[in-house]
């Protein structure tokens, strides 16, 4: 029985590609617009999509880390902009140390022989099957009341760390194996040390697989809530817990948190394109012009 194919000049065709569409770009299309909006705007039923837009909502937002003072903001909210720089130290300390021991790890698995190697390769993996939400009363109690690192950096990095490198290390093993021994055979012969092949030799060829995983490793840490949300305090808390918390059951502020979101957004997106470069650079390094 052959595969179904799509007519492309058929109708039906047409209006699943346009609802897929709308599904995908829709909530960012609202969420954007929503933040260019003035609460009275947002409460009236007949605004529709006519409005003026305006800047007020990311002023708002980042009235700390402007070098204005915004005419239309009384009291300055800092925890937003506190929060912006707590995600970004998590997520790129965490990035880092995740793809320093997962490429070290996965390379040890896939070139080094010992016993129970398989074993430890399979183990990796399932242990990214356990879900977080299974991790947060034990590493809470542990952090909380052993180590004192709950509200700290070191102790969400030390969770996202140990969450993310069972893939890191199972994606890599796969990146590894594609080198050919005969590299670190000829670096080896030319006098380099086994410190030297992994770094001049293995890293640069597997850059895609250090770049995907990096991507996968980023997103992880900042988008992730409920670990960040149980370990960190008021002084180390991430955007997605400050967004969750400035939900509150007499005032919401539509605009500045659509103005949160979209800003929580950004620093995902030009992670990941500038990542991405490098797995294209990655599958076109052997390319010949014909």
């Amino acid at each position: 029985m052959s595969a179904p194919s799509y007519d492309r000049q058929n109708p039906a065709f047409f209006a699943l590609l346009a609802a897929l569409v709308v599904m995908s770009l829709g909530p960012i299309v609202l969420m954007l617009a929503t933040s260019l909006k003035l609460n009275v705007d947002i409460m009236d039923e007949t605004a529709g999509l006519l409005f003026v837009p305006t800047i007020r909502n990311y002023e708002t937002a980042l009235c700390n880390m402007l070098w204005y003072e915004p005419a239309h903001v009384d009291y300055c909210d800092k925890s937003f902009g506190r929060a912006l720089i707590n995600s970004l130290i998590v997520a790129l300390v965490s990035t880092a140390i995740t793809l320093v021991i997962g490429c070290m790890a996965a390379y040890a698995i896939v070139r080094f022989k010992f016993m129970g190697r398989g074993t430890v390769s399979l183990t990796t993996l399932m242990m990214r099957m356990v879900p977080p939400a299974v991790l947060l009363v034990p590493v809470f109690g542990i952090w909380t009341f052993q180590y004192g690192l709950d509200g700290t950096y070191a102790g969400v990095i030390l969770v996202y760390v140990a969450m993310n490198l069972p893939f890191v290390i199972w994606i890599l093993q796969s990146f590894i194996v594609q080198v050919p021994v005969q590299l670190e055979e000829a670096a080896k012969m030319d006098g380099a040390n086994p410190f030297q092949v992994f770094f001049l030799v293995v890293l640069p060829v597997i850059k895609p697989g250090l770049a995907a995983a990096s991507i996968f490793t980023f997103r992880i840490a900042w988008n992730e809530f409920l670990l960040a949300n149980a370990l960190l305090d008021r002084n180390t808390r991430t955007v997605p817990v400050t967004i969750v918390n400035s939900l509150t059951e007499h005032d919401i502020d539509w605009g500045v948190i659509m103005a949160t979101g979209t800003l929580l957004a950004i620093p995902p997106i030009i992670f990941t394109f500038v990542a991405s470069k490098q797995i294209i650079t990655g599958m076109t390094a052997g390319a010949v012009k014909g």
